[in-house]
């Protein structure tokens, strides 16, 4: 007569395999993820932190309400890496050079690239995203679909580079296929008080559900405050590496054979 395991043993087995997670827990198992310096945050996000391949959405109102703080941790690891740029695609502000650089971020590894279109746009974020030369891609778009986003995923699991768009939250309500999508909500700050923390609801995640809104306060999560991003700027980016100029340079050629067309 064959063994029949107990459902309570075979669970666990069945659990393991890809694409499988328990509803009540979230699943970390088969997820990477790039540390975000949050404590509060990596507990609500698989693998316990940004998706190092794959697309993140960070949804909110309005600019300037901490959205690159809430980044800035990781982006400061992520320069470490040596041979690896860190690309900015058309920021609505010019970067602070001297807020990016006392969060640890080394300059040195960022590019700030303004595309006149939203195809080049497009472009250059999918080559950048899957050209391994890259540790980041952020990118502010104008108009972007779920297909857009499908081919940027591909390319970041292709290149193993954290991808973030910044979007409105009117998009919230939109399907997307990015990996993980984040709603942000201003705090509102006091005359003797800046605005030192955000509010925070995961609206998708992979392997789990979405979350309750909560409170990420900078200054718990921190030893030091992280600079205020509201202005940005880096002046003088250094020469672009063969493999990133060779995407802008086949950008130029592409952009020019559609003119001919």
């Amino acid at each position: 007569m064959p063994i029949v395991s107990r459902p309570s043993e075979s669970l666990p087995l069945l659990l393991k395999k890809t694409g499988l997670w328990r509803a009540s827990h979230l699943d970390c198992e088969f997820n990477q993820g790039t540390a975000t310096g949050y404590d509060i945050l990596d507990q609500h996000l698989p693998g316990a932190g940004w998706p190092t391949a794959g697309i993140t959405e960070l949804l909110f109102d309005q600019a300037g309400i901490g959205e690159l703080r809430l980044l800035a941790p990781a982006l400061a690891s992520l320069s470490q890496q040596q041979g690896r740029w860190q690309l900015w695609v058309s920021p609505p502000h010019l970067p602070y050079a001297p807020a990016l650089a006392q969060a640890g971020i080394d300059l040195g590894a960022v590019l700030i690239v303004r595309p006149t279109t939203v195809n080049d746009s497009l472009w250059v974020m999918e080559q950048a995203l899957g050209s391994q030369s890259c540790s980041a891609v952020l990118a502010w778009p104008q108009n972007i679909h779920d297909k857009h986003i499908r081919r940027l995923q591909v390319a970041s699991k292709a290149g193993h580079c954290l991808g973030v768009l910044f979007r409105h939250s009117q998009a919230a309500h939109q399907s997307s296929p990015a990996e993980l999508r984040l709603q942000l909500t201003g705090q509102r700050a006091t005359p003797l008080k800046e605005r030192s923390s955000i509010g925070i609801q995961v609206l998708k995640r992979r392997g789990g559900w979405s979350s309750e809104p909560f409170t990420l306060d900078f200054h718990d999560q921190l030893n030091q405050v992280t600079p205020d991003f509201s202005e940005m700027i880096v002046r003088n980016p250094p020469p672009l590496e063969p493999e990133l100029a060779f995407i802008e340079q086949s950008r130029h050629l592409y952009a020019d054979e559609r003119q001919q067309q």
